[in-house]
C-alpha cells in the first residue's frame, strides 16, 4: 500500500509539471505563483488561474478596457503653457522644461489637451463657474471659427440648430419623429447672448437637464472653439462682428486674433537667428527714432 501511495504521488507531481504539447498549454503546480493576469484584446473567455472564488474571477474582455488615470494625477503640457503667461513666465521657458531642460532627471513630455476643471456637477458649482470663468483663453481666428462651426454642427446643431436658434433636427417640424422631451436652448434670445463663457463651458463639461456632457468628446481647445462659434452666431443675429479682425459683440467674450500676442511665435521650436552683419562699407541700421512717442508695442515684449 505504501508503494502504491508513493507511485500515485509521483504520478500527480509529474502530471502537474507536464510540458506543453500542441494545443495543450501544459500543467503547472501552483500556477498563480508564476503567471500574472494576462490582458488580451478581443478575448471574451475567463482567466482560469487565480480563480479560487467568484471575487478572483476576471473576464479578459474587462481587463482589456482602458482604465482611468490615478485619481489626482494631472498631465503636464497644454495648461502649463497657457498659464505660464499669467504667472509672468516666458512660454519658451515652459517649452524647454517640458522637453527635459533644467535638470538631469527631467523627462520630456508631449503637449496634451488636458486641462483640470475644478467645478463640480451641481447647480451651485454651475453658478460659480458662470461667475468666475469669463475670458476665452484662445483668440478669435478664422481657422478656429471654422473648426468651431464644424464641431458645433456635429455635436450641438442637431438640438440647438445650426443657427443657434434651438430648432435642431430633433425638434424640427421637418422631423416627423420629433419627440424630444425638452426644448433645446435658443442661444440667440433671452439671457444667453449676455451669459458668460463659463456658463457655456460648464454646460459642455456636464450638460444640463436632458442634455448630457461632452467632456469626453471635445478636447479643451475644441470646447472653447465651439463657444467662439456660438458667439459668432449671436453677433450675426445682432448684426455685429465677431471675427479675427474685430469683436463688437462683447470684448470679454474673446480677443480678436489680429490683436492677440503671438504666443505661438514665442513658443516656437526654432532658435532665433542672429541678424546678418552689415556688408563692408555699409553703415549699421540706425536705432529706431522715438518719433511715435516712444511707444514700442512689439509682439510679446514690454
Amino acid at each position: 500500500m505504501k508503494h502504491i501511495l508513493l507511485a500515485l504521488g509521483a504520478a500527480i507531481i509529474l502530471y502537474s509539471c507536464s510540458p506543453a504539447d500542441g494545443n495543450f498549454a501544459g500543467s503547472e503546480y501552483m500556477p498563480d505563483m508564476a503567471h500574472s493576469i494576462a490582458q488580451e484584446a478581443n478575448v471574451y473567455t475567463y482567466y482560469h488561474y487565480n480563480t479560487w472564488d467568484s471575487a478572483s474571477t476576471f473576464r479578459l474582455k474587462d481587463l482589456a478596457i482602458p482604465g482611468l488615470p490615478v485619481e489626482g494625477s494631472v498631465p503636464r503640457g497644454y495648461a502649463g503653457l497657457y498659464y505660464a503667461g499669467l504667472q509672468g513666465k516666458a512660454a519658451g521657458d515652459v517649452i524647454g522644461n517640458l522637453r527635459g531642460a533644467g535638470g538631469l532627471n527631467n523627462i520630456a513630455v508631449q503637449l496634451n489637451g488636458h486641462v483640470p476643471y475644478y467645478y463640480g456637477d451641481t447647480e451651485e458649482e454651475r453658478l460659480r463657474a458662470t461667475a468666475e470663468i469669463i475670458e476665452n483663453p484662445f483668440p478669435i481666428t478664422t481657422a478656429g471659427l471654422a473648426r468651431g462651426q464644424d464641431l458645433y454642427n456635429k455635436f450641438c446643431g442637431i438640438c440647438h440648430g445650426e443657427k443657434g436658434d434651438g430648432l435642431g433636427y430633433l425638434v424640427s417640424e421637418e422631423n416627423p419623429n420629433a419627440k424630444y422631451p425638452a426644448a433645446p436652448a435658443n442661444f440667440l434670445q433671452g439671457e444667453f447672448p449676455d451669459a458668460s463663457n463659463g456658463r457655456y463651458y460648464h454646460g459642455i463639461m456636464y450638460g444640463r437637464n436632458v442634455m448630457g456632457g461632452y467632456a469626453d468628446k471635445l478636447s479643451y481647445e475644441e470646447r472653447w472653439q465651439v463657444i467662439h462659434w456660438i458667439r459668432a452666431l449671436q453677433a450675426k443675429e445682432k448684426k455685429l462682428e465677431y471675427s479675427e479682425m474685430a469683436n463688437t459683440l462683447n470684448p470679454q467674450f474673446g480677443m480678436p486674433g489680429s490683436k492677440a500676442p503671438a504666443l505661438a511665435q514665442s513658443a516656437s521650436d526654432a532658435e532665433p537667428q542672429p541678424e546678418a552683419a552689415p556688408a563692408t562699407g555699409e553703415n549699421p541700421p540706425a536705432e529706431q527714432e522715438q518719433s511715435h512717442g516712444g511707444d514700442n508695442h512689439s509682439q510679446g515684449r514690454k
